[in-house]
């Protein structure tokens, strides 16, 4: 591994498995009751925040080529509209396991990917301006998405204080 692209596309992945598994750690101690709960008073809920984070996860699938996203019922609740805008929202047991599988899905993907896999465009960016922005591509989706897990992962942490 002496290729700068395989050095980078290392550090990458191991970022991204570093931080699902803070937040499936995180997960685990915090119960269904505490993801019921609001993050700060008037903020998001425990609960939507996972369901946000799953769809955003479910949603990399067919973005960086992998397939149709699986649980595309998601993203109404999660990330067109806001918590508690939509009453019927799936149990947190089930999200709990749509979580876990989105993620295997996903990162077992993710791990099978070349250094040069990686470079390549994501499916929301045309050839045209691949041509003229080439860091639109697969890993800055990843690199995207991993700080946007931790920055929520921050904000679930504030629940197991409380």
């Amino acid at each position: 591994m002496s290729q700068p692209n395989e050095i980078v596309t290392k550090i990458v992945l191991d970022n991204w498995r570093g931080q699902l598994a803070q937040a499936n750690d995180l997960l685990n101690k915090l119960t269904d009751t505490d993801l019921e709960k609001e993050i700060a008073p008037g903020k998001n809920r425990g609960i939507y925040l996972l369901g946000h984070l799953t769809a955003v996860h479910d949603r990399m699938l067919p973005l960086l080529g992998f397939g149709e996203q699986k649980y595309a019922h998601l993203n109404d609740a999660f990330l067109v509209k806001a918590d508690r805008e939509v009453n019927d929202l799936p149990s947190t047991s089930d999200l709990r396991e749509i979580w876990k599988d989105t993620n295997d899905n996903l990162t077992s993907h993710l791990g099978k990917l070349s250094a040069d896999e990686w470079m390549q465009k994501h499916t929301s960016v045309s050839d045209e301006d691949f041509a003229k922005e080439p860091h639109r591509n697969r890993m800055n989706v990843v690199v995207g998405r991993t700080l946007h897990l931790a920055n929520h992962l921050g904000q679930l942490l504030l629940l197991k204080q409380k």
